[in-house]
């Protein structure tokens, strides 16, 4: 089994590059089941996520290649296929966004419930909320969803969220974008991957508006092209080696990058007391002295992201003061790794949906478990502020999410490196 093995003190200091959007990728890739020719991806992360889904499309008939680094040429003309391979499908969540592209292509699938990081209870009722008023039949299973046209064919419709969900936001959009009328998705998520899978869909022929807003409007179109287009940079990844930089002490210039994307990240940083510079496609942060004491409520964009959440609370941790971190997405999502930094010598006191921060002046190697891809990133962060070696085990959760993390941070000075048991 790999692991990582961490000896922390150093401070991170240098030049990194981001790499392009996880979250973007994993929805675009499964969006080019709708077009009808060759899709050239640019800036695709090379990520165990991303492999997986590649893996599912060529097994349903799509034409893949790999012309250049970090780019995938993949031709979806030849896909017949409604039902993709169940086993991976099982292997990450966002392998949901096939039912949506699917759906809109063929108007039926047959999709096994997806896996990946099992941190909280997320139901995709909205996700089928959103296919039913489409005018799809849905049946779910203990281990499969199955939809087909209703009583009528297909068509656009107005769907109201009850809850922001990205997930379902992204789905309906996608299954919507070949429907013929306008379909209308109220509450929607703003993220910014959400604002790039519209924009992509765009490129090729379609006619989205409103990505960004909470309300998007989807004008169904007879068929989309093939083209050429980049994915934004990872907003995650790239706060989440700002966290590192600020945890270890150090002073780094995160390259590729939209600043914007940023804010709710490096408004909370500032307030922490690091120094933070935009500039027009980066990010230097730099630690100026003792972390100060913050409050940070994760909300769905532009509010402060869930997916960053363990990596402040590792920041509170050797805060001054006593920190409050509270989850307002998914409520159980403390439990995976709070227990971990506390045998690191972290203070967290969990009160349901808040966890009660008192910095501490160190923390101190340990053996810990990944239990999620984000928790896993903070536990790599622990470890590479703390005394001591840290090895972390599971780290494959890390790997669904951070492309070529060991080169990119021993490119800062950091001594970290991967380990097969």
């Amino acid at each position: 089994m790999a692991r990582y093995e961490i000896l922390g003190g150093t401070p991170l200091n240098g030049t990194i590059t981001v790499s392009g959007a996880k979250n973007a990728a994993v929805a675009i890739l499964p969006a080019t089941l709708l077009v009808a020719g060759p899709c050239r991806i640019e800036n695709v992360p090379d990520i165990s996520d991303v492999r997986i889904l590649l893996t599912i499309l060529e097994r349903m008939g799509a034409d893949i290649q790999h012309p250049e680094e970090n780019t995938v040429l993949i031709d979806c003309s030849g896909v017949t296929s409604t039902e993709p391979d169940a086993e991976l499908v099982r292997k990450m969540r966002a392998s949901y966004y096939l039912m949506g592209a699917l759906l809109g292509r063929f108007h039926k699938a047959h999709v096994a419930l997806p896996g990946g990081c099992n941190f909280a209870s997320r139901p995709i009722d909205q996700h089928l909320k959103g296919f039913a008023a489409l005018g799809a039949d849905v049946e779910v299973t203990d281990t499969y969803v199955d939809l087909a046209p209703g009583a009528y064919d297909l068509q656009g419709g107005r769907v109201s969220l009850d809850v922001v969900s990205v997930g379902a936001t992204v789905n309906i959009m996608i299954a919507a974008t070949l429907l013929p009328g306008t379909t209308v998705i109220e509450n929607a998520a703003k993220e910014p991957h959400i604002v790039d899978l519209a924009n992509f869909l765009n490129t090729m022929g379609a006619n989205i508006s409103g990505a960004g807003t909470d309300t998007v409007k989807i004008r169904g179109v007879g068929a989309l092209r093939g083209g050429t287009y980049a994915i934004i940079p990872d907003q995650i990844e790239a706060g989440t080696y700002m966290a590192a930089a600020v945890a270890t002490g150090g002073d780094v210039l995160v390259r590729n990058v939209i600043p914007k994307h940023m804010d709710c990240i490096t408004s909370k940083l500032e307030e922490m007391g690091a120094e933070v510079i935009d500039y027009d496609d980066a990010i230097r942060v730099r630690a100026t002295g003792k972390l100060r004491n913050a409050t940070v409520k994760t909300h769905p964009y532009p509010g402060f992201p869930t997916d960053m959440q363990a990596q402040i609370c590792v920041c509170m941790a050797l805060a001054s003061g006593t920190s409050r971190l509270t989850e307002s997405v998914y409520e159980t999502r403390f439990f995976g790794y709070c227990s971990e930094l506390e045998s690191m010598g972290a203070d967290i006191q969990i009160n349901g949906k808040t966890a009660i921060i008192t910095g501490t002046q160190k923390l101190y190697g340990a053996t810990v478990s990944a239990h999620d891809l984000r928790a896993g990133a903070a536990l790599v962060i622990a470890g590479l502020a703390a005394e001591g070696v840290t090895f972390v085990k599971n780290i494959h959760y890390v790997e669904r999410g951070y492309e070529h993390l060991i080169g990119k941070l021993t490119a800062l000075g950091a001594k970290i490196r991967r380990i097969e048991d």
